[in-house]
């Protein structure tokens, strides 16, 4: 009889336990979410071209540069000439920052580098008929395309 008595008491202390752990089961998995949403890393803003290069010009390529920012290749169908900005996600204390432009025949390439706090750029170059290599660089991260964008010289004559 003390053996039954004894498993009785075992099984409520196991059924009180097992209730005990589904009651605090939902309020677990609840706040599991909600800490995993505390703790996350905030993604950084992606940059947005700014307009630098002018009246006329539209985005036609970009590229990111690792977090730090993104490298845009614009086009004027007025002008017939590339742009190249380079962005960063997040302004603040100047950094070193290139935007550069160019094409292999005749080798030409445009240019600008410095330390700065929101943009380096933006660099012109007319470049119909040709295909264009362009970059940008943001604290040593360095991201760009080499022979792309190939303009047709009878299409902008």
């Amino acid at each position: 009889m003390n053996n039954i008595r004894r498993a009785a008491a075992i099984g409520a202390a196991v059924t009180a336990t097992a209730c005990a752990a589904v009651a605090l089961a939902p309020a677990a998995v609840a706040a599991e979410p909600a800490a995993q949403r505390a703790t996350a890393a905030p993604k950084a803003a992606a940059a947005q071209y700014n307009g630098v290069c002018g009246s006329g010009y539209a985005v036609v390529n970009s590229a990111q540069i690792g977090t730090k920012g993104t490298v845009f290749l614009t086009y004027s169908s007025a002008t017939g000439k590339n742009c190249v900005v380079t962005v960063r996600n997040k302004p603040g204390k100047a950094v070193h920052m290139t935007a550069s432009l160019g094409f292999a025949s005749p080798t030409t390439t445009v240019t600008d580098t410095g330390y700065f706090t929101t943009y380096a750029g933006p660099v012109h170059l007319d470049a119909r008929g040709l295909c264009v290599t362009w970059r940008g660089e943001i604290s040593g991260e360095v991201a760009g395309k080499n022979g792309t964008n190939c303009g047709s010289l009878a299409a902008n004559r």
